[in-house]
């Protein structure tokens, strides 16, 4: 158990609630129980980078608050770092790191480097490392050009790396990422995972994130679980994730002239949309991205290309088509 990050097991999460009848709910009330995480097993070795996906409402974020203590499962066991997350949270808190892409742990009106100070003094910090552990951060992250700004300032890549920067001052054993890249554009959610993965390959932190963005998955993780309903219904390596189940990639061509008629490429017939834009979707096991690229390049004189992965929603509905044969 020491090479343990974390470790569920037969953990459970019921809500409880009342559904009142009749007219306007002024009737007799009944109680309800909704189960957000069923009977989950597994667990995450020192090191490694986990995927932990799953369509909305899946329960993804209720075992997230139970593995950071902030809420308690009502059956199970789960150990994080060794330790309960409920009874001894405070304990944990000073071992992993949280980023969340929607809700900012910096504070919006100071300057950056002035927020991180704070956060160094709330995780304890000794005063005499603080600067240097910054300035080492500002510089790892590239925050130099915008240090000094008000975080209400940043786009919303750059918050995000300095969100990322913010989660590593007390150099956690594990990091948590909800939906990192949330929002961002091709170029800086590209950053951002290059960044995730440099802090678990160079720095040996666990990383266990969740992601809508298949992108995320492919780049950042080495494995991958998908939970449904409250289920785990894959517990893969992401090699075999992809090799199973990210089947297709779409790439979607802006034209330099107009097209009229619908182009074929290595066999593959796009569509042309009212705003004359061009879609090919293909099978990646037999075609090969570079080299459909190439060729797309080769008929058609390209403005702009976007390239886009299978959605998560498709992957995990193949997931269950799979388990019903």
């Amino acid at each position: 158990m020491d090479n343990l990050a974390i470790h569920i097991k037969g953990a459970s999460k019921n809500f409880a609630y009342a559904k009142r009848h009749g007219f306007l709910g002024l009737g007799k009330s009944t109680k309800r129980t909704i189960k957000a995480v069923d009977n989950i097993s597994f667990s995450v070795n020192k090191g490694e980078s986990l995927a932990f996906i799953g369509p909305n409402g899946a329960g993804k974020s209720t075992t997230i608050k139970m593995l950071c203590g902030i809420l308690q499962p009502t059956h199970g066991h789960i150990e994080v770092l060794g330790l309960n997350p409920l009874e001894e949270r405070q304990k944990l808190a000073y071992r992993i790191g949280t980023v969340f892409g929607q809700r900012s742990q910096l504070v919006f009106n100071l300057p950056l480097t002035d927020s991180l100070k704070l956060s160094a003094d709330m995780y304890g910090l000794p005063h005499e490392e603080v600067d240097g552990r910054i300035k080492e951060l500002v510089k790892q992250f590239e925050l130099e050009s915008f240090a000094d700004q008000p975080v209400r300032k940043l786009s919303l890549g750059q918050r995000m790396r300095a969100e990322i920067a913010n989660s590593l001052l007390h150099n956690p054993e594990i990091i948590f990422l909800d939906e990192p890249t949330i929002g961002l554009d091709v170029v800086a959610k590209r950053s951002l995972r290059l960044l995730i993965r440099q802090i678990n390959k160079e720095l040996g932190t666990t990383i266990f994130l969740t992601s809508h963005d298949v992108g995320d998955i492919e780049e950042v993780c080495d494995r991958t679980i998908v939970i449904n309903h409250g289920k785990v219904i894959l517990d893969a390596t992401t090699e075999q994730l992809k090799q199973e189940f990210i089947k297709s990639k779409i790439v979607r061509v802006i034209p330099a002239n107009p097209v009229e008629t619908p182009p074929v490429i290595n066999a593959v017939k796009g569509s042309i949309d009212e705003d004359g834009v061009i879609t090919f979707s293909f099978d990646t096991k037999k075609h090969e991205l570079k080299t459909y690229l190439k060729s797309i390049l080769d008929e058609i004189e390209v403005a702009d290309l976007t390239i886009d992965d299978t959605p998560l929603e498709d992957i995990i509905h193949d997931l269950y088509v799979a388990e019903d044969k």
